[in-house]
C-alpha cells in the first residue's frame, strides 16, 4: 500500500517506513492528508473515499538546504542589494497509512 500526500505545497509518494525531507513541520507526530491512496488493485482518489484516510508520520530531525545567494543591481543609480536564503526542512518517517 502506498499514498500520495500533500505538505508544504508539494506532493510526495510514500509507503510505511519511508523517510523524506519536507518543509518545516512543528510537533513530534503529524497527521498528513492523502491525495491518493493505492491498496493493491483498489485506488481511492475522491474526497468522499479519502474522508477518513490518514497518513501518520513521526518527525525524526531537522535539516538545512544549500545556501542560495543573490544580488540585484541597477545601472547608473548606485542601487545594489545582496541577499541570501537557506531553507529549513524536517525529516519525517512514515509510521502508518490508514484507509479509515
Amino acid at each position: 500500500m502506498y499514498a500520495v500526500i500533500e505538505t508544504g505545497g508539494k506532493q510526495y509518494k510514500v509507503a510505511e517506513g519511508d523517510r523524506l525531507e519536507v518543509e518545516l513541520l512543528a510537533g513530534e507526530e503529524v497527521v498528513l492528508r492523502p491525495v491518493l491512496l493505492v491498496d493493491g488493485d483498489r485506488v481511492l482518489a475522491t474526497p468522499g473515499e479519502l474522508g477518513a484516510a490518514a497518513v501518520t508520520a513521526r518527525v525524526v530531525g531537522q535539516a538545512k538546504g544549500p545556501k542560495i545567494r543573490g544580488y540585484t543591481y541597477k545601472n547608473k543609480s548606485n542601487q545594489r542589494t545582496r541577499w541570501g536564503h537557506r531553507q529549513r526542512y524536517s525529516t519525517i518517517e512514515i509510521t502508518a497509512i490508514s484507509k479509515g
